[in-house]
């Protein structure tokens, strides 16, 4: 710094004036003041001799300059280091404090101590190993220590920068109010979204382009319906994490050997679900992908996300569900109740809570995440724990209908199961099906093999779907061999005018006694390969018998030839039921709001219900005011007391109603079971899956503790259940009438 002139006027602007000085004597020049700290500059009196020259007093007037600069040097290094002096006290404070408020803060600092070398996110967000930045990161970046008193002004030039903002197709800027959803009808933008390169990706864009005028009929049929109805825009992250190369992706490879596509059915018309809806899309099949859209730092993710989650749902499975819980840190817990998790075979409670399910044998490689069960959403409606999601079949005018059925051959049969494994075993089957019928197959097979079916099977080898379509809308009877489960291919069938025939299994197929179902978590037990379509669909439509028995088996083979039927699909089913559900879903559920305690004792009101005229059930008061924010909307209820070892699933059905699990906290008292006149000589509340609960003998009745616990699903011999239940719309069992 001395003798640099820039350096000096920056910190001395007395400096700009010493050419004015150069002809006047500098005698006499004031002593200064004292500098910050004490420290005065004195300059000495230099008075020039009488005949001194000018080049003499250009010298004296350069060492005085010089020794100016030298003092300016002192002052500004004596002011740095008491600075730093502050700042070393201010270090002094970084002490892991003890606040009430945060408990867990100096174990944390702890940790840090030990491990803040073990994942680079840290060193990302300015740790490097003082005890105040463990404090700054553990007060600023996450939350388990205060706040530090004198970061108040240095914190918010710590924090990194957020990530660009997610730019969504169909976002536009509005000058007030959230943006509006409007329907969508055209998809050529979603096939972009989808991307490339994956064979399951080309089967879901072929699916979706081939029915992209179904979903614009059906926009336009939901907007009549729905009139001036207000809708958000939402932003929706969908993260398919089974086509990650991180998962295996096990799926793609398959496409074109016969594997199993119900799963990409179903993801291919969510996404165009969420897409005519008017939402905002974003799709990732990848962990990178996943990453750039969540803020995810660099490391191995023990670090929250480095800005507020841009979306406000997010659609996954389970892989992409433990891939976030892997990546996002302390923001996955803060935004788990925005995730809606599609699971083909769903999830019931039991298995969900974590404690509870560690507890009494529930766990599984697939539960205990402590979601709201309605954030599961399912293929099928198995139970009402979870969201039903479903997919689409191709629906039919009047006059395909009319062809259809003007072309159907009496005697042709179509076996469901496009790998040869499914075959094996069932020549019995077979041989008493080819006396009455043609049989016709799908059976994947290389080319340099023969198809691994009877020699009397006409199989066509795999199919594209719509060759397959023209084939089920020649044939009589579509047959089930009783693997796979729940799949697409019935309803298509059934969509197409073909008869389904399923085997009856006896026992019920579930997790204690089949491979199959091992592992995941519910223990739903399955009667058919297809429950949906016996119980929501049956006959004439489906014929669900005994397959052990040749007799039964023959004779319904005869009964299902003499037997026309038209063409069929729910309504559920449709593009418009599609977009009706999840247009609900959308608008109503909302899992970020906490649920309330769910013991409610002698604090809480009294139900606001009424025994039934016929003294049969519960119903909600006329004339008590409806659960402010409650959907589906509380008056709907209906309340049952089950008799022992049925679950509230069948108890609602015995009466044509669907059990909902929203409505448990109603019934969580001791006054429903006193209005439903039931004797209770004590009452506790304890976490169990099937309370609220009557126990017999004993009189005693038991409330539920847990509010993740309520649940349709179980039974128990010893317990007559209290269970919630609610009407449904005609073809749309997922919703009340009063629900959309």
């Amino acid at each position: 710094m001395p003798g640099h002139p820039e350096t000096l006027s920056a910190f001395c602007p007395g400096h700009r004036l010493l050419h004015s000085l150069l002809p006047d004597d500098v005698s006499g020049w004031p002593v200064l003041g004292p500098a910050p700290g004490g420290l005065a500059i004195h300059h000495p009196h230099r008075r020039m001799p009488p005949g001194a020259g000018l080049m003499e007093r250009i010298q004296a007037i350069a060492q005085n300059v010089s020794d100016i600069a030298v003092k300016v040097d002192q002052i500004l290094h004596h002011s740095l280091l008491l600075h730093s002096k502050v700042s070393e006290g201010r270090r002094d404070q970084c002490e892991a404090p003890s606040d009430p408020k945060f408990p867990d803060c100096s174990g944390k600092v702890e940790w840090m101590r030990a491990r803040w070398t073990s994942d680079p996110c840290y060193a990302f967000f300015g740790v490097d190993g003082t005890e105040c930045s463990f404090l700054i990161y553990l007060s600023e970046v996450e939350w388990f220590c205060p706040p530090l008193p004198w970061r108040n002004q240095t914190a918010a030039q710590r924090a990194p920068k957020p990530l660009p903002k997610v730019q969504v197709e169909g976002q536009r800027e509005l000058r007030s109010g959230p943006l509006q959803a409007v329907f969508r009808s055209n998809l050529s933008h979603l096939l972009d979204l989808m991307g490339s390169g994956k064979e399951s990706l080309i089967f879901m864009k072929k699916r979706t382009k081939r029915l992209t005028a179904q979903w614009a009929l059906a926009a336009q049929r939901l907007a009549q319906k729905l009139g001036a109805t207000q809708r958000d825009q939402k932003q929706i992250l969908v993260h398919i994490g089974f086509l990650t190369e991180e998962s295996g992706d096990v799926f793609s490879p398959r496409v074109l050997k016969g594997g199993p596509l119900g799963e990409m059915v179903q993801w291919a018309d969510i996404l165009a679900a969420l897409y005519v809806l008017g939402h905002g899309l974003r799709v990732t099949v990848s962990l990178k992908e996943l990453q750039s859209n969540l803020g995810v730092p660099p490391g191995r993710g023990s670090c929250p996300l480095t800005m507020p989650l841009p979306f406000d749902l997010i659609y996954t499975d389970y892989h992409g569900l433990q891939q976030m819980k892997q990546h996002m840190g302390l923001s996955f817990k803060k935004y788990r109740c925005r995730i809606r998790v599609i699971d083909t075979f769903g999830t019931e409670p039991a298995y969900n809570h974590e404690e509870y399910a560690t507890l009494h044998g529930y766990r599984t490689n697939w539960g205990y995440w402590n979601l709201n069960p309605k954030q599961f959403m399912t293929m099928f409606p198995h139970t009402p724990d979870n969201s039903f999601m479903g997919f689409v079949s191709e629906e039919l005018n009047e006059t395909e209908k009319r062809l259809i059925k003007g072309g159907k051959a009496s005697n042709m049969a179509v076996v469901y199961g496009k790998e040869a494994s499914i075959w094996k075993g069932k020549e019995k089957f077979l041989g008493i099906l080819n006396k009455y019928m043609e049989i016709h197959g799908t059976v994947y097979y290389d080319s340099q093999r023969p198809p691994e079916v009877p020699a009397f099977v006409k199989n066509h080898g795999l199919l594209p779907q719509p060759e397959f379509q023209q084939l089920l809308r020649k044939a009589k009877l579509f047959i089930g061999f009783g693997f796979p489960y729940e799949g697409p291919a019935p309803l298509e069938a059934i969509a197409n005018g073909c008869i389904f025939l399923q085997s009856r299994f006896s026992p019920p197929h579930s997790s204690l006694n089949h491979e199959f179902f091992r592992g995941k978590p519910t223990s739903r037990e399955v009667f058919s390969q297809h429950p949906y379509a016996e119980n929501f669909i049956g006959k004439p439509h489906v014929w669900t018998v005994d397959y052990n028995n040749s007799e039964e088996f023959e004779a319904a083979i005869k009964a299902i030839m003499r037997t026309q039927v038209d063409p069929y699909l729910p309504y559920e089913y449709t593009c418009e039921g599609m977009l009706e559900r999840i247009h609900a879903y959308i608008q109503h559920q909302d899992f970020c709001i906490a649920p309330g305690p769910a013991l409610p004792e002698a604090h809480a009101p009294k139900s606001p219900f009424v025994l039934a005229p016929n003294a049969t059930h519960l119903e909600w008061a006329r004339n008590a005011s409806s659960a402010p924010g409650a959907w589906p909307p509380a008056h709907s209820l209906r309340a049952w007391l089950a008799v022992p070892g049925r679950a509230c699933t069948d108890t609602c059905l015995d009466h044509g109603l669907i059990c909902e699990p929203s409505f448990f906290p109603f019934l969580n008292s001791q006054d429903a079971f006193l209005k439903l006149q039931v004797p209770c000589d004590s009452t506790e509340s304890e976490m169990n899956h099937l309370y609220p609960a009557f126990a017999q003998p004993g009189q005693e009745c038991y409330l539920q503790k847990e509010p993740l616990l309520f649940s349709c699903a179980g039974s128990n011999t010893k317990y007559r259940r209290l269970c919630p239940c609610r009407d449904f719309r005609k073809g749309q069992v997922a919703l009340c009438q009063g629900c959309l």
